[in-house]
């Protein structure tokens, strides 16, 4: 059987990075060839997570048609945040938790998807059915990121299953969740020592919607404020991004993990499409989003709805 890679998506959070090696441990234990790899480098959260339960950090690609023919996808399906040749290749399984848009193979495809808070979740069932024992290691993978898609379960995206599978796996990983939880998310907030190139990169993703070229960023943070007074710089590093990459509309959105609110500043057009979805004025490039945390729940479907 011909070697396989499975990742997430472009600039990974940490579900998409622990979820490629939850899953390539599991399809290895079922009889496949398969690697982990990450298509960019760990945030300081994921490297927090990594470190703490002693997993070696996945190389990084940014092609694999040289190396493979088939990959198996995690935490995402839509082409533009794949890897960048994944027209050259073979997609065999796809495990996912978001939309599916613009997604076609030409041979047939496992494809798994559930409308849970994190794919982890979707792959700690996987594991369950398949009777595959989850090491402590990667149970605490597991259960990082779940903590991570849901901010420690407040998240709407959370689900009942969510709840009980981080309730097992902080059982399994021996620690407690919700005091590790916090520990791990602040670890990802330290923005001060980031560039204004990652912190607009660092968990970014793009969208096509009504025939827009749309870029979401994400920064978590314990005080807002500290990713608004940097605003000009981020714009300019916006609008160059933008520039180069042919993006319609950029947002970067700045939450906050403790209060559960955010805010975005926005760059490009249609500026009134983001008004009309949020239901709150842009002033001075910035727009309030008051109990906003989820991308892929509460920003993504309502700026779909309104663009399309």
């Amino acid at each position: 059987m011909a070697k396989e890679l499975v990742f997430g998506h472009q600039s990974p959070d940490t579900d998409a990075i622990c979820a490629a090696i939850e899953y390539a441990y599991l399809q290895n234990k079922l009889g496949y060839d398969v690697e982990a790899v990450a298509l960019g480098t760990p945030s300081e959260e994921t490297k927090f997570v990594l470190d703490y339960f002693k997993q070696d950090t996945p190389r990084v690609i940014s092609e694999a048609s040289s190396e493979v023919e088939s990959v198996m996808l995690v935490d995402h399906n839509e082409p533009q945040q794949s890897v960048s040749d994944i027209d050259k290749l073979t997609v065999t399984h796809v495990v996912d938790h978001h939309r599916i848009a613009d997604f076609n193979t030409e041979k047939p495809v496992f494809y798994r998807a559930e409308p849970v808070g994190c794919v982890s979740t979707v792959i700690f069932e996987m594991f369950n059915e398949k009777n595959v024992e989850i090491p402590e290691k990667l149970a605490g993978l597991m259960l990082s990121a779940i903590i991570s898609d849901t901010l420690l379960l407040k998240s709407p995206t959370t689900t009942d299953v969510d709840k009980k599978a981080v309730e097992a796996l902080a059982k399994i990983a021996n620690v407690d969740y919700e005091e590790y939880g916090i520990k791990m998310l602040k670890a990802g907030t330290n923005v001060d020592a980031r560039s204004d190139k990652d912190l607009i990169d660092g968990d970014a993703k793009s969208f096509t919607m009504g025939g827009k070229a749309v870029r979401i960023d994400q920064i978590n943070t314990v005080d807002v404020n500290d990713v608004l007074k940097r605003k000009a710089d981020l714009l300019k590093a916006m609008e160059e991004e933008a520039k180069a990459e042919g993006y319609d509309l950029f947002l970067v959105i700045a939450t906050n993990v403790l209060d559960s609110n955010s805010e975005a500043i926005v760059y490009g057009e249609p500026k009134d499409a983001v008004e009309k979805a949020f239901n709150q004025t842009i002033s001075d490039d910035t727009i309030a989003l008051p109990g906003v945390v989820s991308r892929k729940k509460q920003v993504v479907p309502q700026l779909t709805d309104v663009l399309d």
